[in-house]
């Protein structure tokens, strides 16, 4: 396996590294979705005011430093080395960096990277089990040593302190510099085809009876579509649970316990109503195996009218298919309650857990965290999520606008480098959002309304870990084929009891434990 060597503002050369990469992880084939972020701003803390005297005279400038890092291209945004944006930080840091792209498959790069045990300063971390893998095995700095030389994170991590402790390890260490903000881009919301409803007389449903009822309604108009459309079979569900106030897998209830939502019988309320689409042909038949393409054609093509997916869709199918059909208007749509006088919300799925982590065999690790910890400033994230001023954007009435010659995020992405890997930490969304239609704008202002809770992810030890990958991946392995059998009506939903035992005989309790135990260790870590 090979490594792409790329060269940032005329570096000298740097020993070779016997070395790979494996870079961002891709999600349910979204051929633009974004690197490495968290955001849980709900539930988090106001920011302390002042940081410690002493804290405060860190500098954070380093003097003519390169740096190399280990990081991914994204094909949607291809890696460059004349970025602007590698100016801006050096302008600001002093930081070089020297760039290696690996040329294999992501993750088998990146266990060769660490199994040669030449490493490189950075090392962009594809998710953050992978950084608590490696950093538990010693080979990742721990993050939290650096803090009293940071000052701005420290003040960063006062005011996200959900977003912190989520990139907490099981030994209560951080191996990867943790982000916030970005994760907006990967809001999961449900959307209709306005134009078809408008024309049609018809009112967005705000329950399940009243999805059910709409959907037969727009049957009986198009006989031959399916109006209810989502991809990626089985996955799916997680968008589906918040409905019924359950979760897709392992989550904390209201009331603080640790439950199996697939367990559950408001989770059994929801697999009826799927069953009862199915049986109608109010789904596509092929659901269990829709992927992107087919998905994308049948919303296109007036043979589905409601989806439930990533909140950039909007534009998206908007500005593909008004080409065509000026009318054209796909829009966001709150989401329907599941159960009776039950709450309208979606998925907390705006949180992405990937970016840099310093290889703790690094000569350079104080100056890397001086460094990071201006990426943690406001000033930052401003030049990090917006650019520089007059170059990438203006001011006008008090309100940052991005410059119109830039198409869309991704095209300022691929064109200065701004929110690609290894170039932020801390996001200001409103930059994307400021090159979004009136529908997108409009879609983001209201999704917030419908937010589900954050369910924390745990950080468990390699005991813990040998455990969830042996009997937890049994409860998952047989619940995906007994839900899929309900769903296509294979079993009856009388068997319901059968299955829950089914899934405790395999190990639920066992790992439900597990999970209780991670999460309260989490919990009780201190930050300062």
């Amino acid at each position: 396996m090979k490594i792409k060597r790329m060269r940032l503002l005329g570096l000298p050369a740097l020993l070779a590294l016997i070395l790979v990469f494996a870079g961002c992880s891709k999600n349910n084939n979204e051929t633009a979705s974004p690197s490495g972020t968290a955001s849980v701003a709900a539930s988090s803390a106001a920011a302390s005011p002042t940081a410690s005297a002493a804290a405060s005279e860190v500098s954070t400038k380093v003097t003519d430093k390169t740096f190399t890092m280990l990081t991914d291209s994204n094909p949607s945004w291809p890696y460059s080395k004349d970025w602007p944006v590698w100016k801006w930080i050096e302008e600001k840091t002093g930081a070089k960096f020297d760039v290696q792209l690996p040329s294999g498959t992501l993750y088998d790069a990146l266990n060769l990277t660490f199994a040669s045990g030449s490493l490189p300063d950075l090392i962009f971390m594809p998710d953050r089990t992978q950084a608590m893998k490696y950093g538990q095995q010693g080979a990742l700095a721990n993050i939290l040593d650096y803090k009293d030389k940071m000052p701005n994170f420290q003040k960063w991590m006062e005011k996200y302190p959900d977003v912190a402790k989520s990139f907490l390890a099981a030994d209560g260490k951080m191996y990867m510099l943790p982000t916030e903000g970005f994760g907006e881009t990967n809001r999961v919301v449900w959307m209709y085809r306005e134009d078809i409803f408008k024309k049609n007389n018809l009112t967005p449903p705000k329950t399940y009876d009243e999805l059910y009822d709409v959907a037969k309604k727009l049957k009986a108009l198009y006989p031959d579509s399916y109006p209810i459309a989502f991809r990626n079979g089985l996955n799916a569900m997680v968008n589906f649970t918040p409905n019924f106030e359950t979760n897709a897998a392992y989550y904390k209830n209201g009331a603080g316990e640790i439950q199996y939502g697939p367990a559950e019988d408001n989770y059994k309320t929801m697999v009826g109503y799927l069953n009862k689409f199915y049986k109608e042909k109010l789904i596509p038949s092929d659901w269990l195996t829709l992927q992107t393409k087919q998905w994308q054609d049948l919303l296109s093509t007036d043979q589905s009218f409601i989806t439930v997916d990533y909140i950039g869709r909007i534009d998206f199918f908007n500005a593909a298919l008004r080409k065509e059909n000026p009318d054209f208007t796909m829009a966001f749509m709150p989401p329907p309650a599941g159960l009776p006088g039950g709450k309208q919300q979606n998925p907390y799925t705006q949180v992405v857990e990937n970016n840099l982590a310093i290889a703790s065999s690094s000569k350079n690790i104080e100056d890397l965290v001086k460094v990071f910890d201006y990426f943690y400033s406001e000033e930052g994230r401003t030049l990090l999520s917006w650019g520089k001023e007059g170059e990438t954007y203006t001011v006008v009435d008090g309100q940052k606008k991005i410059n119109p010659d830039y198409a869309d995020s991704s095209d300022l992405r691929k064109r200065t480098g701004l929110a690609t890997n290894g170039t932020y930490t801390w996001i200001d969304y409103d930059a994307h959002l400021s090159l979004a239609s009136k529908e997108l704008k409009y879609a983001y202002e209201e999704a917030r309304k419908y937010d589900s809770t954050f369910n924390p992810k745990p950080s468990f030890t390699d005991k813990e870990y040998d455990t969830i990958s042996i009997t937890g991946a049994a409860v998952d392995k047989y619940r995906d084929e007994a839900i899929a059998k309900f769903i296509l009506g294979s079993d009856s939903l009388d068997n319901w009891g059968k299955y829950v035992d089914e899934l405790n005989k395999l190990g639920l309790p066992q790992v439900t434990a597990l999970y209780k135990a991670a999460l309260d260790r989490t919990a009780q870590i201190s930050l300062k």
